[in-house]
């Protein structure tokens, strides 16, 4: 009896022929796969939130939320097959003060719905949950704070979205600005006592489709918060919309196509007409569907001889397991005689000994690659130090560092590791989201804890003569050479302190004194350091360390690194010829290995 395959021993090969067929859909429509295609790459970006509007005197809106960003690199279909795709309209903005921005629609493709952005919050209107959370707007009596919007709403793994920015108001000293839309790389921008919060990032998803796309497949960027008295946010890489202000104005549009939140409105004239205090509307989503020429396992002889004659036949297969070291962006350092130091960014490694990541793919690996930046310290005794940006590899995500407590405006922030808490309040919580094992550790507590850091918890101080020093970071050797990565902040002390608390081994900032007037430092850059907090009147806290990923892989595998400022080295023996791609520019990058 002959065999079923071909003759050739094995089970039928489960084949995609799609023949790298890509749609792009900018508005709802149909798709027909190829009759080959059983594999397709996909993105679907749901449209942005509508920002909040103004009209008032001093009122602002807050940012809209972007579009749900969700995507798969091989999701299954039947060839030959209609897909009804819907692509999600943006929300609209609002017209009124006290009212939120309209959500954005959900988009569609298959069984993966991305959900609709966050409305922008409006004065005492809350901001609106969704994909990414809308922004917050000024707040009633008697709040001070007002939360942004929730993201990833409904949730989803992974995230498709961030929540938004908070705002200030009834805090001292007050600001009526707007909080920044969520993005789908980062979550929105705080309000400053004189600026509106900047969209959160959106995400770049170019590297899984096939150039040009629309919009740089940058997508899902949040709106900016309008501000009524200083400058409004600007938006979210990935088509957020900039804020209004100072004045009275309406908010910027999020971008069409891209699911980006609108911007917000600004009055601070008293009543303007109603279309110059109108928030910005959300930009419509996108989906793109690239049908993928992909097989694994045994092939039969007749569909090798159909795909050679055709052109289909698959790229060798290409598999390769990596070491790898992923360090998140430190948290900033905040203000005042206790001003807690920011905490480390988190620290997530496989080097040595840990569990390595594989790939295997036909023909090149291509891989997005997210360093995160550092967490701007705090100028305002009434606002934290921010929390540092993720850092992301493949399915490794290290969390920001959280921003540290300022005088007596509460504690610190949770994050990878937690920023250092203020006058009575408690530290952040670290390894947060928990993860195993552990990316970081808890910032001390008052008077001026220290940050955490990777392997030890920020200084507490019992006393506010002091500030605590940064807790401990690890020395990791993946490039080669023993470095220390993720070093807590260190507190600011008193006036009568006498001596600067310092930062964790690992680049964490040092905290400042009132005597002789030092300064805090910042968290050295591409170690995931957290920033120094200040120690007296007018010494304000230091920006967070941006993090750093490096890469390890065997010697015979090939890599290289986008943009180039990154490096790709061969290490010398013992190490075997090992290669190491190092990525230090914040943002995306990309890591192709062949």
């Amino acid at each position: 009896m002959g065999s079923p395959n071909g003759g050739i021993v094995g089970v039928i090969n489960p084949t995609s022929f799609g023949k790298c067929t890509q749609t792009i859909a900018t508005g709802s429509t149909t798709l027909t796969t190829q009759p080959g295609t059983r594999l397709v790459a996909t993105a679907v970006v749901a449209g942005g939130g509508g920002a909040g509007g103004a009209g008032n005197l001093f009122t602002s809106g807050g940012g809209g939320g972007a579009g749900g960003l969700r995507t798969c690199t091989s999701f299954s279909v039947c060839g030959a097959t209609p897909y009804p795709i819907t692509v999600g309209a943006g929300g609209a903005g609002a017209i009124f003060y006290n009212a939120v921005g309209g959500s954005g629609n959900p988009s569609v493709f298959s069984t993966i719905t991305s959900t609709g952005g966050g409305g922008g919050g409006g004065y005492s209107a809350v901001a609106g949950n969704g994909g990414s959370g809308g922004g917050a707007g000024p707040g009633g009596i008697p709040a001070c704070k007002t939360q942004g919007g929730t993201g990833n709403t409904p949730p989803v793994s992974p995230p498709q979205g961030n929540s938004g920015g908070t705002s200030l108001t009834y805090c001292s000293p007050s600001s009526n600005s707007g909080g920044g839309g969520g993005g789908a790389a980062a979550v929105g921008g705080n309000v400053t006592p004189t600026n509106g919060g900047v969209g959160g990032a959106g995400l770049d998803i170019s590297p899984l489709f096939t150039s040009p796309i629309p919009s740089s497949g940058i997508y899902s960027g949040g709106g900016g918060g309008g501000s009524s008295l200083g400058t409004g946010g600007s938006g979210g890489t990935g088509g957020g919309g900039a804020g209004s202000g100072p004045g009275y104005g309406a908010g910027t549009a999020g971008t069409t196509n891209t699911g980006g939140g609108g911007g917000g409105a600004t009055a601070s004239t008293g009543q303007p007409n109603p279309g110059a205090r109108t928030g910005g509307d959300g930009g419509s989503g996108i989906v793109i569907v690239k049908e993928l020429n992909k097989a694994s396992g045994v092939w039969n002889l007749k569909s090798q001889f159909s795909a050679r004659k055709q052109g289909t036949w698959p790229s060798p297969l290409v598999s390769v397991d990596v070491d790898y070291l992923v360090v998140a962006g430190g948290g900033g350092g905040g203000t005042g005689f206790y001003g807690g130091g920011g905490g480390a960014g988190g620290y997530r490694t496989s080097f040595p000994g840990g569990t390595k990541l594989t790939f295997s793919e036909f023909g090149s690996i291509t891989v997005p690659v997210t360093v995160g930046a550092g967490g701007a310290g705090s100028t305002s005794v009434s606002v934290k130090g921010s929390s540092g940006t993720p850092s992301i590899f493949s399915t490794i995500t290290s969390a920001g560092g959280g921003g540290a407590g300022s005088r007596c405006n509460g504690g610190g922030v949770a994050g990878g590791s937690g920023g250092g808490g203020s006058c009575t309040s408690p530290g952040g919580a670290g390894n947060t989201p928990p993860v195993s094992p552990s990316q970081g550790n808890a910032g001390g507590n008052p008077f001026g804890g220290g940050g955490g850091g990777a392997s030890a918890a920020g200084q507490t101080i019992s006393s506010p003569n002091f500030g605590g020093s940064g807790g401990a970071g690890s020395a990791n050797s993946i490039s080669g050479c023993s470095v220390n990565y993720s070093g807590g902040g260190g507190g600011g002390g008193d006036a009568i302190a006498p001596r600067i608390p310092n930062g964790g081994t690992g680049g964490g900032g040092s905290g400042g004194t009132s005597t002789g007037a030092i300064a805090s430092t910042a968290g050295t850059a591409n170690t995931g350091g957290g920033g120094g907090g200040g120690g007296g009147s007018g010494l304000v806290g230091s920006s967070g360390g941006s993090g750093i990923i490096i890469i390890r892989a065997p010697g015979s595998v090939n890599m290289s690194v986008s943009p180039g400022i990154n490096t790709v080295t061969t290490l010398p023996a013992p190490a075997g010829g090992c290669k190491v791609a190092t990525f230090t520019v914040s943002g995306s990058n990309t890591l192709t290995i062949s």
